[in-house]
């Protein structure tokens, strides 16, 4: 696990006079978003609910794990799948073991087709495109936090091809979430330094990691990866 950022407690909470408009009975959230206008967005479309408040926020699953540490109790987390640092797939992992009890609803930029059996494997209560309607975001967190899974018909289907899948299934679910980032990035043609870069490792690392997922894909070229991903509606 990665080290924890000499951060003041709670930083990020909210003021005392706003927490305490999470009356009684509403689904309080925890939003874990490193895109500070997002997190803005989603405190103002969410707070003007009766039943659902925004009573905290954290930039990064270092500063959420903090807070939890320290006291803070929600109903629901809702996490963004792609983070600096560790990655929401990786505090998610973390959550059902600290807190196995919390729903955690993950939000991503990325369609469901690319992240959600994964997420719902590791024990998400749901996965909503940040792309998603308002009502559809609301009906998730109602449904998650009431402690049932929220699936959408989309998510339905590709869990249920999970199950019945061969060989030639969706094959990228068996990447690492280390893997994963790099083959995201590999099918939208960035190069070994700019993942390098952009990711803190070393460019040798990189290359590593891509003959991991030649592997496990077994494909042979950066081509047949950006292939397989514009076939599945993992990138466009």
């Amino acid at each position: 696990m990665a080290s924890v950022p000499e951060l003041p407690v709670n930083q990020r909470a909210l003021p005392p006079e706003q927490a305490e408009a999470a009356k009684a009975g509403s689904i309080r959230v925890l939003v874990v978003d490193d895109h500070t206008i997002l997190r803005a967005a989603l405190r103002e479309m969410l707070n003007v609910e009766d039943d659902v408040h925004v009573i905290a926020e954290a930039a990064s699953a270092e500063e959420a794990a903090q807070q939890l540490r320290a006291g803070l109790e929600v109903d629901l987390i809702l996490l963004d799948v792609s983070l600096p640092g560790q990655s929401g797939i990786d505090f998610l992992r973390q959550l059902k073991i600290e807190y196995p009890h919390l729903p955690v609803l993950m939000l991503s930029m990325h369609p469901e087709r690319t992240f959600a059996v994964r997420v719902m494997r590791a024990g998400a209560s749901g996965y909503i495109p940040k792309m998603a309607v308002p009502e559809e975001l609301l009906k998730a967190i109602r449904v998650s936090g009431a402690g049932r899974k929220y699936v959408s018909a989309l998510v339905a289907e590709l869990l249920v091809a999970d199950v019945d899948s061969d060989a030639d299934g969706l094959v990228h679910n068996l990447l690492s979430p280390r893997e994963l980032q790099i083959f995201m990035r590999i099918a939208r043609g960035m190069s070994p330094g700019a993942m390098a870069a952009e990711l803190g490792l070393s460019v040798k690392t990189i290359s590593t990691y891509r003959a991991r997922i030649l592997e496990k894909m077994k494909v042979a070229s950066n081509a047949e990866i950006a292939g397989y991903a514009v076939r599945n509606k993992i990138v466009e």
